[in-house]
């Protein structure tokens, strides 16, 4: 272990790679709230979080199960549309609890372009979020909407064996991966519906 005046023993959270420090502070001192999107090894959530002197408050959140239970997403719960559909689907629920305006934190990842974070982006400002962004880091509709998904299932199924060991999860869900991209298109549909039809009330 390195000793001297000049060495600093790091933050708990920073050694266990939690937080970036420096990061961190200048989200803080933008004095907006932060949009979190943050991957687990089966799901994507998205959450709208405020800095307070007692801590992190979440003001809203999302989570991609929420996108099967509530709205009868038949895909993968981790992959880009799915990441897309959450942010979305946070985005709706920051509308309607008067956040108009976030700044995006991606924790200690590296910024990769087309990248599920940036899908989960795209999904928050397409909600009416306002998040500073640049445009070449989001994914193109094309990825969004699960068509390199579908393309590529429309490849492997002349390969039963291959097809049903890649898309088990689809299948199981009753969802061939070709049909992935109107799927999309009709769970985007259910989400922006419920909330415009709160919007109404």
């Amino acid at each position: 272990m390195a000793t001297g005046p000049s060495y600093r023993v790091p933050f708990r959270r920073r050694k266990e790679g939690k937080t970036d420090y420096r990061s961190r502070r200048a989200l803080v001192l933008s004095r907006l709230p932060r949009l979190v999107v943050r991957r687990t090894s089966n799901h994507i959530i998205v959450q709208i979080v405020k800095a307070e002197v007692a801590g992190d408050k979440v003001v809203v959140s999302a989570h991609s199960r929420e996108l099967a239970k509530t709205y009868g997403w038949q895909g993968n719960c981790r992959n880009v549309p799915a990441a897309y559909l959450t942010g979305l689907l946070c985005g709706f629920k920051a509308m309607v609890h008067g956040v108009k305006k976030a700044v995006l934190d991606i924790g200690l990842h590296s910024p990769s372009r087309g990248a599920r974070v940036f899908a989960a982006l795209k999904g928050v400002l397409d909600a009416g979020v306002t998040v500073p962004h640049s445009e070449n880091m989001l994914p193109d509709e094309t990825r969004i909407s699960g068509k390199h998904i579908a393309d590529y299932g429309s490849q492997l199924s002349s390969n039963p064996e291959i097809y049903q060991q890649k898309f088990s999860k689809h299948l199981s869900r009753g969802l061939r991966p070709e049909q992935l991209s109107e799927h999309f298109s009709l769970i985007k549909e259910k989400i922006t519906s419920s909330f415009k039809e709160k919007e109404g009330t």
